[in-house]
């Protein structure tokens, strides 16, 4: 198993469309958005065909109480796809035999994604077939992780120096690019099947992992999925073409800050479970914590790296199809559809939806796992680590 989509890997798969990686790291420039592809009366007619217990009367009449995101961000989404969708050959009917439209289909793939209900509680809920349900959401799948890929990239200069100035000001630290975590996407896999004891994480369940290097936006910058659970931070880290990029000096390699006598290079912020490198700074522990500096320090850091932990958060609030426990998923299927989650969270974001601001915001996307520790440290991130503590106790107050 190897990580992730990286840009050479994007320009073979444009020339064999067929060959889809299961791991995710993109990023390309985004187009203009453009508005919806159908009359504004659809949700009037779509609306009047929900039932079942997954949607309230309230929720039937207001848009937005169904999907938490604005009808401009539907409309977008429909535009993305719209091309695909049609080309497709397969019509798709409601009971009634009335054809489903790119609005409809968008709209059952949606709801399939943030409902996390079953194929057929979200068929009932539309009067469709639970069969039907399954190709609709695999076909937005296919379509999205390509027409949607330019919502997930990495900052160019500009982008960065604002990055880097937002992030200053949550809690003064310099030079900071991103926020990384790690969250665990849960599966029921039977004992029986094999290879199943790779995919079984230090809480005792089968899980995906899924890392993202978050701006101050709570967008997502960078993603890599598709590792088992049984792999923690570090080596998911390591295995990741993040760190590959940084290691050669190709990520992370912008301008420098003169700070407490040191050269403070670019850098993001974790938790105690990723290694101390010379870019990414992780919190002073046990021993080490010989100051209230250092105590001062690991507050701001871990102020800083709440970021990542409320997006992660919000993107599993959001797309309840990935909380839970999902029954035996396909797992070559399974990373394709956490990248295009991915790509969602971004797009509403990037169209400065109001509505995602509903959806509640928690600092606990791994309820049921406890921290876990690395000690590995990099010299030069020790220094990094000591120039950063010793300017912010020099300049800033507590």
């Amino acid at each position: 198993m190897g990580p992730v989509r990286g840009s050479k890997k994007r320009k073979r798969a444009e020339k064999k469309p067929e060959r889809r990686s299961a791991f995710a790291s993109a990023a390309a420039d985004a187009p203009p958005m453009s508005s919806g592809p159908e009359s504004g009366d659809w949700w009037d007619s779509f609306s009047k065909r929900i039932t079942g217990p997954l949607f309230s009367s309230k929720d039937k009449q207001h848009f937005e109480c169904l999907f938490r995101f604005s009808r401009k961000t539907f409309d977008y989404i429909c535009s993305l796809v719209k091309e695909d969708l049609i080309a497709k050959t397969s019509h798709f009917t409601f009971g009634d035999g009335k054809p489903l439209s790119i609005s409809d289909q968008v709209a059952v793939a949606l709801t399939r994604l943030s409902s996390g209900s079953s194929l057929v509680n979200v068929g009932s809920s539309f009067g469709l077939n639970h069969s039907t349900v399954s190709q609709l959401t695999w076909r937005f799948i296919e379509s999205m992780e390509q027409r949607g890929l330019h919502h997930l990239k990495w900052p160019n200069v500009q982008e960065m120096e604002n990055i880097k100035s937002e992030f200053e000001k949550i809690r003064g630290l310099p030079n900071c690019c991103g926020a990384i975590d790690t969250t665990h996407i849960v599966m029921c896999l039977p004992s029986a099947e094999p290879n199943s004891k790779v995919w079984l994480d230090y809480e005792k369940n089968h899980s995906m992992i899924l890392q993202a290097v978050v701006d101050p936006s709570m967008r997502f910058r960078d993603v890599v999925t598709g590792w088992p659970g049984s792999m923690n931070k570090p080596v998911v880290l390591k295995s990741s073409g993040f760190y590959k990029l940084c290691e050669k000096g190709m990520r992370l390699n912008g301008k420098g800050m003169e700070i407490s006598g040191a050269e403070v290079r670019e850098y993001i912020a974790g938790d105690e479970g990723y290694p101390l490198l010379p870019w990414l700074l992780t919190p002073y522990r046990g021993r080490e914590l010989t100051s209230e500096a250092k105590h001062g320090f690991n507050e701001r850091l871990k102020a800083t790296g709440m970021v990542a932990r409320k997006a992660l958060a919000r993107f599993k609030e959001m797309w309840k199809f990935l909380q839970g426990e999902m029954w035996r998923p396909d797992k070559h299927r399974l990373p394709r559809i956490i990248l295009v989650c991915c790509l969602l969270h971004n797009i509403i974001i990037d169209i400065e939806d109001k509505a995602k601001d509903e959806v509640p915001l928690s600092q606990h996307h791994d309820v049921s796992y406890n921290q876990q520790f690395c000690d590995s440290a990099d010299k030069n991130g020790v220094t990094l680590r000591d120039a950063v503590s010793r300017y912010l106790n020099e300049n800033l107050p507590t």
